[in-house]
């Protein structure tokens, strides 16, 4: 049994087969719907069901809670009927081929207590084509995936630049942590995502980050830097503590290099003599910005974070079809 998916405003369509998510039939009929973690925890896949109905297999999802009732998470749901969805397509991303390569560790480095930067290289030869912003996923022996941000942008693809957080009695980043060795052989899919920069656009930009999720927002701002972007730029970083930082001195070099960029840290834990903001990343953003209205924001974190954050952009005057998020959720089974 087929039924079929109209978009609006496009007019596209396509068919979903018995047991396929609706996202899984887009991709494999090269239309681009937006998409992050492919298991209803980042809302990134959002639309509004104009017509028909869904069903979750696995249960409601989690970034389905607070959602207006005419919402559906593409990346999770099954189409029970004919339907017709209401979403912002990104063609740009269907345009790539996602692939599934090996690759060899080229190098392997300490940027803090808990964060390592990582460089694959592929086969001889090989290069991944993608946008600044998507991630790819490790293959394990296992059956098991590991999602990661790319975190170079594609102009500098000779390697593959991930930064990999430590996760306590997480299986997969104690194995990356403790025996992971240069030139050890992995497996990745990629690239997948459409956390990527609207580049028809002429707002103002503006980068929320939590954690690691510095790593696809520097790969964006590579990439609009190497691109003579001539917008102004902002990055708020928020961490807990000062140790919890790395590779602070690239936002600063942007800033001090590119005319109209600004960075900011903020602190939630801050150190005794941290003498910078404190706080919630979020709410830096909204006392510099009150009113979001004409801003492009791209947020990458926590979910926690990106939902706190995009509840109160919201209410600063964002639109929903400005802002850009990519949400990290760790694997129930360990990371």
């Amino acid at each position: 049994m087929t039924f079929k998916v109209q978009l609006e405003p496009s007019g596209r369509s396509f068919t979903v087969q018995d047991g396929e998510t609706v996202l899984a039939a887009a991709l494999r009929e090269n239309v681009g719907l937006p998409y992050g973690c492919r298991s209803g925890c980042c809302g990134a896949c959002a639309a509004k069901l104009r017509s028909g109905e869904v069903n979750y297999p696995q249960g409601q999802p989690p970034a389905l809670e607070g959602s207006a009732a005419d919402v559906c998470l593409p990346c999770v749901c099954m189409a029970a009927g004919d339907l017709t969805l209401e979403v912002r397509e990104t063609d740009s991303v269907a345009e790539i081929q996602v692939r599934t390569l090996p690759c060899r560790v080229a190098r392997i480095e300490q940027l803090n207590h808990d964060v390592i930067q990582l460089f694959l290289k592929l086969p001889e030869g090989q290069r991944l084509q993608f946008l600044a912003g998507q991630y790819l996923e490790f293959l394990l022996a296992d059956g098991r995936r590991r999602a990661f941000s790319i975190a170079n942008a594609p102009h500098d693809d000779e390697l593959i630049e991930l930064h990999i957080r430590h996760v306590d009695g997480g299986k997969f980043t104690d194995w990356v942590f403790n025996k992971l060795e240069e030139r050890s052989i992995l497996r990745i899919e990629a690239p997948l995502g459409s956390f990527v920069l609207d580049e028809s656009s002429q707002r103002p930009m503006l980068f929320v980050g939590g954690g690691t999720g510095f790593a696809p927002l520097k790969g964006q701002i590579e990439h609009a830097i190497h691109h003579g972007e001539q917008r102004p730029m902002a990055l708020y970083w928020g961490v807990r503590a000062s140790r919890d930082l790395y590779m602070p001195g690239l936002p600063e070099k942007w800033a001090k290099e590119q005319e109209g960029f600004r960075f900011e840290t903020v602190l939630s834990e801050p150190d005794a003599d941290w003498d910078g903001r404190s706080g919630w990343v979020h709410e830096a953003v909204l006392q510099d910005h009150p009113d979001l209205s004409g801003f492009d924001i791209y947020m990458a974190g926590p979910p926690v974070m990106i939902f706190a954050a995009r509840d109160a952009f919201r209410a600063a005057g964002a639109l929903d079809e400005h802002m850009f998020s990519d949400a990290f959720e760790y694997a129930k089974d360990g990371q």
